[in-house]
């Protein structure tokens, strides 16, 4: 058995952070960032999403139709987005379609805004489309671990407006669940306290047949260890607010 030994401040690493007007990045969780392409060195994401998203591309044969508008940004980039919006659009606007520098996931190194290739493209909203290209990669987006993170009808939840080309890397299989129940990335994780560790968890059957177990793991005061086998296939992430949550396959 392989011994885990969990203290408060790792609620903050992972794939499953949520990050938003009530919940500040911790500047630790953008470890290991990795191009999104060979063609675009200085276009970073957190390696795991970096190489779903290439997985992804290469499925639909999407970079010949789709380009990529920002990644990664530094705390800094992400100010000087939100002044020069203030500037340009006001602050309306800016609220709207720009997170706070220090609540922006794309400090997270798991977001990235997408956008149909043209001659001129908008860097705070860019086109992309539901149709074409486009289209296939959503098709294909929660497969390889990706949900849309601001859906249409969700803004009074996640604070943001309703942003198209927004797509923000949970992995599997919690992309596919969250887009099976229409959810945003702030109620699945509401959702996931129902589920708690000595509980019966949260089960999934993927396309291929193998099964996963989910379960929420409450964070405290004191470490929290975990007793999880050396060979299963497991994955733990912090969910920036209280807790842990434990995926297992099986």
């Amino acid at each position: 058995m392989k011994t885990l030994s969990l203290t408060y401040d790792d609620i903050h690493r992972g794939d499953l952070i949520l990050v938003n007007q009530s919940h500040a990045l911790h500047e630790s969780a953008a470890a290991d960032l990795a191009p999104v392409a060979e063609s675009a060195p200085a276009v970073l994401l957190r390696r795991p999403a970096a190489q779903a998203l290439a997985r992804l591309m290469d499925e639909i044969d999407g970079w010949r139709h789709i380009a990529f508008v920002s990644a990664w940004r530094s705390r800094r980039e992400q100010q000087e987005i939100w002044d020069g919006s203030l500037r340009e659009n006001g602050p309306e606007f800016t609220r709207t379609y720009v997170a706070l520098p220090g609540h922006s996931e794309h400090q997270t190194g798991l977001a990235i805004d997408l956008g149909a290739k043209r001659e001129q493209i908008d860097f705070i909203r860019p086109d992309f489309p539901y149709t074409g290209p486009c289209g296939d990669f959503r098709r294909g987006a929660a497969g390889h671990g990706f949900i849309l993170r601001y859906p249409e009808g969700k803004e009074g939840i996640t604070g943001i407006g309703h942003e198209p080309w927004h797509f923000r890397y949970v992995g599997t299989p919690h992309a596919a669940i969250i887009q099976s129940r229409n959810m945003a990335l702030e109620e699945y994780i509401d959702y996931l306290r129902q589920y708690p560790y000595r509980g019966e968890g949260l089960g999934f059957t993927a396309d291929d047949g193998r099964k996963a177990r989910i379960s929420y793991i409450e964070a405290g005061p004191e470490p929290v260890t975990l007793q999880l086998p050396e060979e299963a296939s497991w994955s733990l992430s912090g969910n920036n607010a209280d807790g842990f949550i434990l995926t297992e396959w099986r």
